[in-house]
């Protein structure tokens, strides 16, 4: 079988190919909408699926894996920064604070879709307008949601705890990828 990531993320496509898998990076075009109806914990797995959906159809020997990832805090989604001001203040909300983190995923083959969520839950210390501002420039966090990477300084130097799993927040739940993979036989 030929798997194929949906995806532009570098964080994605390491840890695909740390856990052992060989694959083709492809390109999806949908507008990433999520409709006022749908939960926060199922906004990821929505985005997912949508994605799946976009893409041309699947060949027989073809498996496709598309991923989202949702902060959300307060019952609110934290997407991706639009800019400096935005992403200092989504960090300013995030600080010394527990939100989630919420990784769907999309696996699809020619006759089969399956769609699973994750979710790990993330605290902060207190994070300083100067510690914001020092990690914005320096990492430029604009395609991350919730401003921030788990890998990165601010999340080395300022997580003081996670439940769940770290791949998840990270972006990809390798843990439900490698399960999922294996029942469509693909290792």
């Amino acid at each position: 079988m030929k798997l194929l990531l949906a995806s532009q993320s570098p964080r994605r496509k390491e840890l695909l190919s740390s856990l052992g898998f060989e694959f083709e990076v492809v390109k999806i075009d949908c507008e990433e909408i999520i409709p006022e109806h749908i939960n926060i914990e199922n906004a990821a797995a929505y985005l997912a699926e949508l994605k799946a959906d976009a893409f041309r159809s699947l060949t027989a020997d073809e498996v496709l894996l598309t991923a989202d990832t949702v902060v959300a805090i307060d019952q609110q989604i934290l997407g991706k920064p639009t800019d400096e001001t935005d992403a200092c203040n989504m960090l300013r909300s995030l600080s010394g604070r527990t939100h989630q983190v919420y990784t769907g995923i999309t696996i699809k083959t020619a006759d089969k879709t399956f769609t699973e969520t994750d979710v790990a839950d993330v605290t902060f210390d207190e994070i300083t307008d100067e510690e914001i501002q020092y990690y914005i420039q320096k990492y430029k966090p604009f395609d991350k949601a919730g401003s921030y990477g788990i890998q990165e300084w601010l999340g080395m130097a300022k997580i003081k705890s996670l439940t769940g799993s770290f791949y998840t927040i990270m972006g990809l739940p390798t843990h439900l990828v490698y399960k999922i993979l294996k029942e469509v036989y693909i290792i």
